[in-house]
C-alpha cells in the first residue's frame, strides 16, 4: 500500500509507523560505520512519503504541516539521521509550494520529478567561513554569468543527504553585483562532486559531506531566486527538525521503560520499575514529552490555520518550538540513560546513540540564543515602560 493512495491523515500516520520498522535495526550499522542509510530512503519512495508535500495540483497529498511534524517524529524514533535527512526533502517542497518564489515551470518540473522519479532535493548553503546562513554571513561560492550561462564555484559543508540528491539548491554571490542568489543544480552538472568528509560524532548517518563545484555550468533559468543572507522569512517547514529530535526523545523513554520493566537484580524484590525514584524519572521523561508534543503540534496546527502574510509574525514562536523541544528532548534522553544506568553507555545500547544524535540539534537553525533575543524583543515591544 503507498502512502499516497491513503485518504486519511490517521491511516498514513499508521501505515509510516509499519514501514518504518526496519529502520530500527539497521540504524545500528550505518550508526557505526558512517553509512548512509540508502535502504532507509528507499524504502520511504516505494511507500510515496518522499512525495507526500508536493502540492494537490501536481498530483500530490500537499499534506499539513502538522501531519508533516506527526512523521518525521515517527521516522525519527525509528532512526534519527534517516528523520533529519529526509525531512530538508519534503520540507522545502512543501516550503516551494507555500511561497511560490521560484518559477511556476521549474518548481512543476521538480515536483514531476519527485512524483514520478523519486527525485529528492536538499539546499547546500553552509560554509566553513561564514558558518550558518541564518547569521547572514555572505557566501564565498560565486556565480558568474557569461554567453547566456551561469558558471558556479565554490565548496559547501554540511550537505545533508548528499549521496542520494538530485537536486542543489545552492546560495552564491553575483560576481560585480551585491547580489546573493538560489541557483538550482541538478546532480548531474558537469564540475559538481561529492567529497565525503562528514565525520561528526553525532548524526553520524546524513551523509553531510562537502558539495564541491568547480565551474558548473547551468543555464540562465537555474537562478531561482534572489536571496538576502540573515533576512529569513518565517518557516513552517523548519519545524521538521524539532519533530526528529522529539522522535529520539520518544524511542530513548521507549527503551527505558522497557528495561525497567524487565530488569530485576538480586538486591530487590520485583522489577527496578516498582522503585519510586525510577518511577520519579519515568514520570518526568513523560512529562517532557507531552510538554514538547503538545507545543510543536498547537504552533504546526496555528501555521496551517493562519493566512500566508500573518506566518511571516510567527518567527519567534517557530524559533520556540525547535528551542524547548530540543531542549526536553536531550533532558528525556538523559533521564533515560539515569534509569538504565552504565549499561547506557556501552556502544551495544542504542541509548548511546540517542544521546549523541539529540544533542545535534543544538546546532541545527535557528540558534538557541537568536530565539531567546527575538523572545526578548517581541516582549519589550509588547509590554509598555510603565508597570
Amino acid at each position: 500500500m503507498n502512502l499516497r493512495q491513503l485518504e486519511t491523515m490517521e491511516e498514513r500516520v499508521q501505515l509510516l509507523k509499519e514501514v518504518v520498522q526496519p529502520f530500527k535495526q539497521r540504524a545500528w550499522k550505518h550508526d557505526r560505520e558512517a553509512t548512509f542509510p540508502k535502504d532507509n530512503i528507499e524504502d520511504l519512495k516505494k511507500a510515496g512519503y518522499t512525495s507526500l508535500t508536493v502540492p494537490k495540483q501536481y498530483g500530490g497529498k500537499e499534506i499539513s504541516l502538522f501531519e508533516m511534524v506527526q512523521h518525521q517524529e515517527t521516522i525519527g524514533a525509528a532512526d534519527g539521521a534517516t528523520s533529519l535527512s529526509i525531512g530538508w526533502h519534503i520540507g522545502l517542497i512543501k516550503h516551494l509550494g507555500e511561497t511560490r518564489v521560484w518559477d511556476e515551470s521549474i518548481y512543476e518540473k521538480v515536483c514531476q520529478d519527485v512524483l514520478h522519479k523519486h527525485a529528492l532535493i536538499n539546499a547546500a548553503a553552509t560554509e566553513a567561513q561564514t558558518g550558518s546562513p541564518t547569521r547572514g554571513g555572505k557566501p564565498g561560492t560565486t556565480a558568474k554569468k557569461m554567453e547566456g550561462n551561469w558558471y558556479i564555484s565554490g565548496r559547501k559543508i554540511f550537505t545533508t543527504m548528499s549521496p542520494v540528491l538530485n537536486y542543489f539548491i545552492v546560495s552564491a554571490a553575483i560576481e560585480g553585483t551585491d547580489d546573493v542568489a538560489n541557483f538550482l543544480i541538478p546532480k548531474e552538472s558537469k564540475g559538481l562532486q561529492i567529497e565525503e568528509t562528514w565525520d561528526m560524532m553525532a548524526m553520524r548517518a546524513t551523509g553531510s559531506h562537502d558539495l564541491v563545484l568547480e565551474n558548473v555550468k547551468i543555464g540562465e533559468e537555474g537562478l531561482v531566486e534572489y536571496i538576502t543572507p540573515g533576512n529569513k522569512p518565517a518557516a513552517g517547514w523548519l519545524l521538521h527538525i524539532p519533530a526528529c529530535y522529539l522522535g529520539i526523545a520518544r524511542a530513548a523513554q521507549e527503551y527505558a521503560i522497557s528495561f525497567a520493566k524487565q530488569y530485576s537484580p538480586n538486591s530487590i524484590q520485583g522489577t527496578i520499575s516498582d522503585l519510586p525514584h525510577v518511577r520519579q524519572k519515568i514520570g518526568e521523561m513523560e512529562l517532557r514529552l507531552l510538554q514538547a508534543r503538545s507545543f510543536l503540534h498547537a504552533i504546526a496546527n496555528k501555521w496551517d490555520q493562519t493566512p500566508f502574510e500573518e506566518r511571516q509574525l510567527m518567527n519567534a514562536e517557530l524559533g520556540a518550538v525547535k528551542h524547548a523541544v530540543v531542549s526536553h528532548a536531550i533532558e528525556v534522553v538523559d533521564l533515560a540513560m539515569r534509569v538504565v544506568g552504565a549499561l547506557s553507555l556501552s556502544n551495544k545500547n542504542p541509548l548511546q546513540r540517542y544521546y549523541r544524535d539529540v544533542r545535534a540539534g543544538l546546532h541545527n537553525p535557528p540558534m538557541d540564543e537568536m530565539t531567546v533575543m527575538l523572545l526578548a524583543k517581541e516582549a519589550m515591544e509588547r509590554i509598555g515602560e510603565k508597570p
